[in-house]
């Protein structure tokens, strides 16, 4: 069987979690109910709990057989999109402005799972360390919160991370050999322009649009109050634009480039972007198989035992290495990159029932892989902590 059997019948218990997250979602920083209920299920198994990293943050500690002094951490995000939800589920937010639309419900509920197996059975020597992380996407008014923090404060020789991916068939675990998501840099550009009512935008130094609205001409669908929305809020054009961007594994020069383009994009003058640019977040790119490849490795050691088998709902089980060839890395940014710069690791995706992608108000997360996913993390457990192995 693909999934571990015991885990299979935890699956109602870990959807009903999983749906009591969904309709409570709680964005980065703000996880006060949901590391509650994480910190409580842990101590309920006997979990050695561990809270207040980042603020919201929870760490369980179990050690298993044996005396091995190996320690691998196992990660998952707990943080919510400040986005609404746009289903008709019955267990749908119930907050306004907050969605789990990128499934870390999911991901918080999978660790779970694979927590409460490792603790009933204990069928490893070492110890794993459970990391609920808060914060993924860091609000940006907020000091650059430490993700690498976790594996130094309960040091780990290895760390796992996952996420729920529906652009991949049902079931299927994929690992993207290299370079496996983007980096990110985030930065204001304060670009000083020439001011204008919103309706003669013609008269400003405005964002590639210089035309007079009463001229015959093609339409232009850019909006005036979008752009006077991201300029200040304002109705009017003001004079000094603050352009907010992100830029996807760029570093300083390709920054100073993209602010160059932006000032000429707006008519203002490109001379004084240097001075203007203030980066305040920064995230690696992730990286997996050639800088870790052992680690990837035992990812794919749970092939033999998965092939050909069938998990929850008689879905079909797969396993396999996505190659740069016919898949190309991923250009969205997760900060378990700086995990990984302090420990060796791998990252994979588990493909779920679905088309809307994450950060869709439609988005909805298949609740037949929470079993793989706890499963995938307790197997890699018990494949590099192998029991007996310092009896």
């Amino acid at each position: 069987m693909p999934t571990i059997e015991r885990i299979d019948g935890y699956a109602e218990e870990l959807t009903a979690i999983r749906r009591d997250l969904h309709a409570h979602p709680e964005i980065g920083f703000e996880e006060v109910r949901t590391s509650g209920i994480v910190a409580d299920k842990l101590k309920g198994w006997g979990i050695e709990v561990h809270r207040g990293l980042g603020g919201t943050g929870v760490v369980g500690v179990l050690k298993g057989k044996g005396t091995g002094g190996k320690r691998i951490g196992l990660r998952a995000d707990m943080d919510a999109l400040p986005m609404e939800e746009n289903t008709n589920l019955k267990w749908r937010s119930t907050i306004p402005g907050r969605f789990h639309g990128c499934g870390h419900d999911g991901h918080t509920t999978m660790l779970l799972g694979t927590a409460r197996y490792l603790a009933e059975t204990r069928n490893f020597d070492g110890t794993v360390h459970f990391i609920f992380q808060p914060g993924r996407r860091r609000p940006r008014r907020r000091p650059r919160h430490d993700q690498g923090r976790p594996v130094r404060e309960f040091p780990c020789d290895e760390v796992y991370g996952l996420h729920n991916a529906p652009d991949l068939n049902h079931g299927e675990i994929a690992i993207l050999p290299g370079p496996a998501m983007a980096g990110a840099d985030f930065f204001d550009i304060t670009i000083q322009g020439y001011g204008a009512h919103g309706a003669m935008p013609e008269r400003s130094k405005d964002r590639g649009r210089h035309r007079d609205d009463a001229r015959p001409g093609a339409a232009d669908h850019r909006q005036p109050q979008r752009r006077s929305a991201e300029a200040g809020g304002a109705v009017d054009h003001p004079d000094p634009c603050r352009l907010r961007l992100q830029r996807h594994s760029g570093r300083s020069k390709a920054l100073r480039h993209r602010a160059r383009l932006s000032t000429t994009a707006c008519g203002a003058d490109p001379r004084a972007d240097a001075r203007d640019l203030r980066r305040h977040r920064r995230d690696v790119p992730v990286r997996d198989h050639r800088r870790h490849p052992r680690h990837v490795s035992a990812c794919w050691s749970t092939r033999k035992s998965s092939q050909g088998g069938r998990g929850s709902g008689d879905a079909p089980w797969s396993i396999r290495q996505r190659s740069s060839r016919d898949r190309t890395p991923k250009m969205g940014s997760e900060d378990f990159a700086d995990m990984m710069q302090a420990v060796p690791g791998a990252y994979f995706w588990i493909g779920h029932d679905g088309s809307v992608p994450v950060h869709n108000p439609g988005y909805v997360l298949d609740d037949k892989i929470l079993p793989i996913g706890a499963s995938m993390f307790a197997r890699i457990i018990e494949t590099r902590l192998p029991a007996g192995s310092h009896a």
